[in-house]
């Protein structure tokens, strides 16, 4: 077997703490290959900011890599194909990546590792994006092979895989390879304007973290849930792309929990925190284990259930003008900075599945345009679980009342006038009490706020009655 194995980069593009590169280390030096197909050309086309961001990440991962004296190969064209011709001209024995988990990921893992065990490489695709591998949580169950629909189970089973079970990263040993490469890529080659590029290396990830964990964790009870108190982690985009790994912010968190001196609130918001990164592994085994259902709805009987695929509101949706005020900051608030608030994050699903009835493959597609994170398996299966139609088993779908929401997430207004100017100025008592009927006009400086496009209520209760007599049919 050749010393030299390839270690091929694409969405994930970390450096430390890499079960991946400690697979390829095992051979002995690593060859760092990016290869841009057209997969991930139009993944990138869709979101003008996660080019950008994609673009910084990976100039951060050349850099790290020319302090260890090497460098990253880039390469345009088939992957399989690339691989194959840098594996001639190095003398690799093989390649390794981070696995996928969404349909299509994985259909390509599978073309590509056929394509170079039938080229006599060594081909493994390793579970590196999530903290506990797929298979691992899986074979705590009694039957294997399925992995888990409902998160209770799985959280307890995750939450034994984690305690003291991640040790610090092993520096790896990059080949110093002299075969040509190909220029970095950068945000124009994906139809993104020029604009300034974000600090998306791991050292601003791990800043990010130690921040975090340092001042705002203790406080991420609260944080979750009040979208103007602005203390939570925000390493979506980071553990999306590998510039931290999971494995990592898992392990940096376990360790902040063993502070003696912290009080039972604090220690609740750090378990809630882990909670949270579970849930993001309990969504990728779910892409891992039932990729054949792709945009289907994960729960077999609801994939006959006709959500509408347009709506007189839909644009006002999409453009956070609906005359709910917490949905429009929200929507606003994605698409000033490609991020969201958690928690309004599934109120504005929410409006969309329910007060409009649209389908949530509209809303997560519509998402994907504006998000810097990129994670299909993800965001299928967290919108699914909004619309009532994937791993949440509860008898009815819980439909948010997204002026509810506001008053008690928001009470004095101030995350909502952060993000629709046309409110700064209005007293809180005025604003839109989320029904149709009333008209609204607040002006401020010529702007209008919009009168609510539906009326909660009613929208609630025709969307939860189309959804009992689907479940339950009237039989003549």
């Amino acid at each position: 077997m050749s010393e030299t194995f390839i270690y091929r980069f694409a969405r994930d593009l970390r450096v430390d703490d890499h079960a991946g590169l400690s697979s390829a280390a095992a051979h002995g030096a690593i060859v760092p290959v990016l290869v841009v197909d057209r997969e991930l050309v139009q993944r990138l086309k869709r979101s003008p900011r996660r080019a950008a961001y994609y673009c910084s990440a990976v100039g951060a991962l050349d850099n790290e890599l020319r302090a260890r004296g090497s460098r990253l190969i880039v390469k345009r064209g088939p992957v399989a194909t690339a691989l194959r011709h840098v594996a001639r001209a190095t003398g690799a024995g093989g390649a390794a990546w981070s696995a996928s988990y969404d349909a299509a990921g994985i259909r390509g893992d599978a073309q590509l590792q056929s394509s170079l065990e039938e080229a006599g490489l060594v081909a493994r695709p390793v579970h590196d994006a999530a903290a506990v591998p797929p298979e691992e949580t899986d074979a705590a169950r009694p039957s294997e092979g399925a992995g888990y629909r409902a998160f209770s189970p799985y959280y307890d089973v995750w939450k034994t895989m984690t305690v003291g079970t991640f040790e610090a990263p092993v520096l790896q040993r990059f080949a110093a390879s002299e075969i040509e490469s190909e220029p970095l890529p950068v945000p124009g080659e994906f139809g993104a304007a020029p604009q300034e590029m974000p600090d998306a290396s791991p050292a601003a990830a791990r800043g990010r973290l130690s921040a975090f964990l340092r001042d705002r964790a203790t406080q991420y009870s609260v944080a979750m849930n009040v979208p103007s108190d602005d203390r939570t982690s925000h390493l979506s985009a980071d553990l999306a792309f590998g510039t931290i790994a999971a494995r990592t912010v898992v392990r940096e968190t376990q360790a902040r929990a063993e502070d003696p001196f912290l009080l039972s609130e604090e220690r609740l918001s750090l378990r809630l925190f882990q909670r949270s990164l579970a849930q993001r592994d309990f969504f990728l085994q779910l892409g891992w284990f039932h990729p054949d259902a792709g945009d289907a709805a994960l729960q077999e009987k609801m994939r006959g259930f006709a959500f509408e695929r347009a709506h007189a509101g839909l644009d006002a949706w999409r453009e956070g003008t609906t005359g709910f005020p917490l949905v429009d900051a929200g929507i606003r608030q994605l698409r000033a900075t490609g991020w969201m608030h958690p928690h309004v994050r599934a109120v504005c699903a929410s409006f969309l599945c329910f007060d409009l009835g649209v389908d949530w493959r509209v809303g997560r597609d519509e998402w994907d345009r504006n998000q810097i994170e990129d994670e299909p398996a993800l965001a299928t299966g967290n919108w699914q679980w909004i619309a009532g139609v994937g791993a949440d088993m509860a008898q009815y779908p819980r439909i948010y009342n997204p002026e509810r929401q506001r008053r008690r997430y928001d009470p004095n207004g101030a995350y909502v006038k952060r993000w629709v100017p046309e409110l700064a100025h209005v007293p809180v008592s005025a604003w839109p009490q989320g029904s149709a009927i009333a008209q609204i006009a607040l002006p401020l400086f010529g702007q209008t706020y919009a009168r609510p496009i539906v009326d909660h209520e009613t929208a609630a209760r025709a969307f939860l009655a189309r959804y009992r007599t689907y479940l339950n049919p009237v039989r003549s």
